[in-house]
């Protein structure tokens, strides 16, 4: 899989963009605020109608202007996807293939797309939810009936909170309440089943990633820590009820599940080094690229935003490595940060300055 086209209408400090990018690495050489990084947020919006940056869609319109759109062709396999986000009225509308999609989950798979950032170090060092967050999108892509029982799990959640809020006034529990710990239990046994799988899978091949891109000098464990146990759903409801209704809220279930990270033997949210830290989460994502690789059997565009910045030369060229096979886009304000290791992976180096990207060649090239 990889992108043909990139077609971008007042979307951030982009007024009109044309793009025929590389099938291999993609270099975006520019300072800070010209437009980098917003390129790559396009090309995310398109795989996943989210933006890792804005709380609405508004902020993704140039200033001044009401309407804005993101648009990917993609080669999928030797056919032609097409994705469109249009912007506008404070809304986000999706179509693939001329045709609009009503829901999210008829969008995953037109375009899978792996993201760095550097907000990813939150992946290690934040607190749970990022790390649910994370899982939960990956497996979104991965799979359109986990994104539907995680939509309907947060919808049974918010029903059973409210039922619990009337029963902390009344002083007494409401018949119904019995029927969403149900649904709310079935939901949640086959998301943490999902999420089980996953992490197993993901603690596999990033435990070998780190491992290769630290040169073998560090070890990385991750443990899946789920808040109830499998087939035990139904039983903690049960159980918890009265604790549950005194503060208003559902305190156990899939909505407080959490990933650990371990670095040689130490959890590195607390203990890790921000180098340490950083490497993790980067050998996380590279893992996601090769599961969605196995798992659907298309190769992910991979998005890399000021990665190399804060890498050696040894971990640049162990992550180069993973790129093989990849379309790749790699963002850096400085070419000679990306030179050396992107000659020998023949990268086209773009120039990006105020909304405008100008220039394709070797490394060099500027």
């Amino acid at each position: 899989m990889y992108i043909i086209d990139i077609k971008l209408h007042n979307f951030r400090n982009y007024r009109e963009l044309s793009l025929s990018p590389a099938r291999g690495v993609n270099v975006l050489i520019g300072s800070n605020a010209q437009g980098k990084t917003n390129l790559l947020e396009a090309v995310y919006l398109c795989a996943t109608a989210r933006s890792r940056r804005a709380r609405s869609s508004g902020q993704m319109i140039a200033f001044g202007e009401e309407r804005a759109f993101a648009r990917v062709a993609v080669d999928n396999n030797g056919l032609t996807d097409r994705v469109s986000i249009n912007l506008a009225n404070g809304k986000k509308g999706v179509m693939v293939n001329g045709a609009a999609v009503a829901k999210l989950g008829d969008l995953f798979g037109a375009l899978y797309a792996v993201l760095f950032a550097p907000e990813d170090l939150g992946l290690v060092k934040s607190g749970p939810a990022e790390r649910r967050r994370f899982m939960d999108l990956e497996l979104c892509q991965l799979s359109p009936v986990y994104y539907y029982d995680l939509s309907n799990y947060c919808k049974s959640l918010a029903q059973r909170n409210n039922l619990l809020r009337d029963a902390r006034v009344r002083g007494r529990a409401d018949d119904a309440l019995g029927v969403w710990d149900d649904t709310l239990s079935d939901l949640g046994e086959r998301i943490v089943k999902k999420r089980a799988e996953f992490a197993e899978t993901l603690a596999e091949t990033a435990a070998r990633i780190h491992s290769r891109v630290t040169g073998g000098r560090e070890s990385l464990r991750i443990v899946y820590r789920p808040s109830v146990r499998p087939g035990l759903f139904a039983d903690a409801l049960r159980e918890n009820r009265s604790r549950d209704i005194s503060r208003g809220m559902t305190c156990s279930g899939a909505h407080k599940d959490d990933l650990a990270f371990v670095i040689n033997g130490r959890d590195a949210r607390l203990y890790g080094s921000q180098g340490q830290q950083r490497t993790a989460a980067l050998s996380v994502k590279l893992s996601e690229a090769l599961i969605i690789l196995e798992e659907k059997g298309v190769s992910p565009v991979l998005l890399l935003d000021d990665v190399f910045s804060e890498l050696d030369e040894s971990r640049r060229e162990q992550l180069l490595d993973y790129t093989s096979g990849l379309q790749t886009f790699i963002t850096a304000a400085d070419a000679s940060d990306v030179s050396r290791e992107t000659a020998k992976s023949g990268a086209r180096i773009y120039r990006v300055e105020n909304g405008t990207i100008s220039g394709a060649g070797p490394p060099g090239f500027f």
